[in-house]
């Protein structure tokens, strides 16, 4: 049977319309399963304003007790010492209700090898504002999850914008590299660059000597 030009501009219309109707009706469009999706893995930015930066994998691993695996579900980051209103915060509560902020820093180690990295994160001077310091306070001091501690002139963390970094090279720093915290100590030695921190504490005494310091290294870190 010949179709007439007006019986398959009909056909057509009606096509149409059902092919709309799916269109704009949810209800009509396939159900996607989310189970079956899979995530990609992040890309490393190794690039940044023209300049070319290390890889996350050109660090050397000399932590004192292996990498540190913490559970951000159960993870608080304690300030305390001499601060009006000590607390605890979450790892969400960090990196979602502080400013964040990007900085390439350049990490030079006692071992004689350096890493240039972007890295992303808050600013202490922003955490310890939350808890009010004391007038008295000069130094701060960084516990580890792993025992580990440092400490660093209260002036210096303030003047110098230091990041307490969740992100480098534009990808959640990895459980070795100090997954949840870093410290981006700008301008000291690396054994400064504290990982995996756990606590914060606001202290009166700027003699205070951490793991490294107390086996003979420089109080200050400068370079």
């Amino acid at each position: 049977m010949r179709m007439t030009p007006a019986g398959i501009t009909g056909i057509i219309l009606v096509l149409v319309t059902i092919l709309a109707g799916c269109v704009l009706n949810p209800e009509l469009l396939p159900e996607r399963d989310n189970e079956n999706v899979t995530a990609l893995t992040s890309v490393e930015i190794r690039e940044y304003q023209g300049e070319r930066l290390s890889s996350i994998t050109d660090f050397r691993e000399n932590s004192i007790e292996g990498p540190q695996y913490i559970n951000q579900s159960t993870y608080m980051l304690e300030i305390h010492g001499l601060v009006s209103h000590p607390h605890s915060l979450s790892y969400e509560t960090v990196i979602t209700e502080y400013p964040i902020y990007r900085k390439k820093v350049t990490l030079f180690c006692v071992e004689g090898w350096e890493v240039t990295i972007l890295w992303e994160g808050v600013r202490v001077e922003d955490l310890l504002e939350g808890a009010g310091v004391m007038p008295s306070a000069n130094t701060v001091i960084f516990h580890a999850e792993d025992g580990y501690s440092t400490s660093l002139p209260l002036d210096y963390v303030t003047d110098h914008d230091i990041l307490l970094a969740f992100s480098m090279n534009g990808v959640t720093l990895p459980a070795e590299r100090g997954y949840p915290f870093q410290l981006v100590a700008e301008d000291r030695w690396g054994y400064k660059w504290i990982k995996w921190v756990t606590e914060i504490e606001v202290s009166d005494d700027p003699t205070y000597r951490g793991y490294w310091e107390r086996r003979g290294f420089s109080l200050s870190g400068e370079l």
